[in-house]
């Protein structure tokens, strides 16, 4: 069933604003996010923050609450955003600094926040326009995914289970990732011919890397879990933070570094590191791929969301790069 959705207006938006002590001068629902609705507030005073409002009719995936013990669980929520804000500010990696939070549906009925707004495009957009800051952009992040992944856990999982004392389901990261994996790949059959005539052969490949891989003692690194260039905000004075950073958990560094080198393309050497595992890499890649093919076909499914055209260029790319991997393995 497709879902009518309808941006929030100045007039819904307007209690949040006063509960930060401003009034709200205009807003604009801010174009990336399929989890939560982000929406620029204007003041009278000239100032800005940006909104971040989880609920159903903003969730593209209509996936509804998921169990965070899972890490692969929809990253979406208020509990999630704030656990995942705490800790990137005890290690000293940037995110926009929370300004309110509304965990009672006081204003709107849906877990809602403020966060400062910070101008100056993602890091994305400056990799693509301006190359000759190119360099030192990357080298910063660099700097940043070392400081986030020297950040360990105690065991694998979301930080806001992980920080609470809690354990998550499974026996070890490449064991949810494989299961995971076979998942997303029992759902293609349904939505792609090549799909199903080259399932048995995804599968074995599947299997086949997994059994490679050898146990970890090494305790998990702090992972953001979906870092492309467009997670990543460049502010004016040229420092770094992260958004959506509701996924942020404890995890193998190598399942970090699949979609950094997927989403970051040829900028990736700057950001290539050493001491990880080929065998951990070679089948998180696969995985990634199976996650990228069926993740926008699933969301696709809904029928609303806006770019269904940029959706399936990701599943078609990613199945021709899933099949490549599992010719050669």
């Amino acid at each position: 069933m497709t879902v009518t959705r309808r941006p929030l207006t100045r007039d819904d938006l307007a209690p949040l604003a006063h509960a930060i002590g401003h009034t709200l001068k205009d807003v604009a629902r801010l174009r990336g996010g399929t989890k939560k609705g982000v929406y620029r507030l204007a003041f009278e005073d000239g100032s800005t923050a940006v909104a971040y409002v989880w609920s159903p009719e903003e969730d593209f995936w209509d996936a509804g609450p998921g169990d965070p013990r899972d890490p692969f669980s929809p990253a979406s929520g208020l509990g999630l955003f704030t656990a995942a804000a705490d800790r990137l500010a005890a290690v000293g990696v940037r995110a926009p600094r929370l300004l309110y939070a509304d965990p009672t549906h006081t204003h709107l009925p849906a877990d809602t926040a403020i966060v400062e707004d910070l101008p100056g495009g993602t890091l994305e957009d400056l990799l693509d326009g301006d190359p000759a800051a190119a360099p030192e952009a990357l080298e910063r992040m660099a700097a940043l995914l070392d400081t986030l992944h020297a950040c360990t856990g105690p065991r694998f999982g979301k930080v806001a289970v992980v920080d609470n004392g809690g354990s998550s389901y499974g026996g070890s990261c490449e064991e949810l990732v494989v299961t995971r994996a076979l998942s997303d790949l029992d759902e293609l059959p349904d939505r792609d011919p090549r799909a199903a005539a080259a399932h048995p052969q995804l599968a074995d490949a599947v299997r086949t890397l997994a059994a490679r891989v050898r146990p970890r003692t090494d305790p998990p690194a702090l992972i953001h879990g979906e870092l492309g260039g467009d997670h990543v905000l460049v502010t004016p004075d040229g420092d770094l933070a992260l958004i959506d950073i509701e996924g942020l958990m404890y995890f193998d560094a190598e399942w970090e570094h699949v979609f950094l080198r997927q989403r970051f393309g040829r900028h990736y050497d700057a950001l290539r590191t050493e001491h990880l595992d080929d065998d951990r890499l070679r089948l998180y890649r696969l995985a990634m791929h199976l996650s990228l093919v069926a993740g926008p076909l699933r969301l696709l499914d809904v029928g609303d969301f806006h770019d269904p055209e940029f959706m399936r260029g990701i599943a078609e790319h990613s199945l021709q790069q899933a099949l490549c991997l599992a010719e050669r393995t």
